[in-house]
């Protein structure tokens, strides 16, 4: 019975990891050029909903693996693939620590502060890498231009997180209902 759980964790983790890396090629790539390149995109969903889904450790390697292959697909982000694997991993461990207890259900108000937990940490991270990494670092820009530049981040930054507060929480609950209805638990 433990080899059949361990390959259905294995497996969703895997599935999860396509959806993030579906979701991260559905973007729309702002024309700006401000410490790296600015988009909308729906894989900040499924990061979130990896670490409600799967808990904090499966969510993390869900959301960092998959990030990390869309970036490896696109030149424009493959020589950071490593760095997102890490932070959208960060995004699901947060994202489960919160939502993720045993196997009990999450609730619409844990999945809602567990994806404000993914996002924020998410965002944290991110402006500090846009800020030391590509632009101090990479960009060669002063710290006072450096900072400039996260203004352009910003818009991004804060609808990517907004959208998925508004959606991770309620696709976790039909998904959750779904698996209930069937009588089914991922965990």
């Amino acid at each position: 019975m433990q080899s059949h759980s361990s390959t259905k964790r294995i497996a969703l983790t895997g599935l999860m990891a396509a959806f993030v890396v579906a979701g991260s090629a559905i973007r729309i790539t702002l024309p700006l050029d401000i410490a790296g390149t600015t988009s909308f995109h729906l894989g900040n969903i499924l990061c979130a909903l990896s670490g409600i889904l799967l808990g904090p450790w499966l969510g993390a390697a869900a959301a960092g693996i998959g990030s990390a292959l869309y970036d490896l697909t696109n030149p424009l982000y493959v020589s950071e693939a490593w760095i997102t694997f890490l932070f959208k991993g960060a995004y699901g461990l947060a994202a489960g620590l919160i939502a993720y207890r045993g196997m009990e259900q999450c609730s619409y108000r844990r999945a809602i502060a567990a994806t404000t937990a993914g996002a924020v940490t998410y965002a944290l991270v991110y402006l500090l890498k846009s800020y030391f990494y590509n632009g101090i670092l990479v960009g060669g820009l002063t710290p006072a231009t450096a900072l400039v530049t996260l203004g352009g981040k910003l818009p991004a930054t804060i609808f990517n997180a907004v959208i998925a507060i508004i959606f991770a929480p309620v696709l976790a609950m039909a998904i959750q209902k779904a698996l209930q209805k069937q009588h089914l638990r991922l965990n």
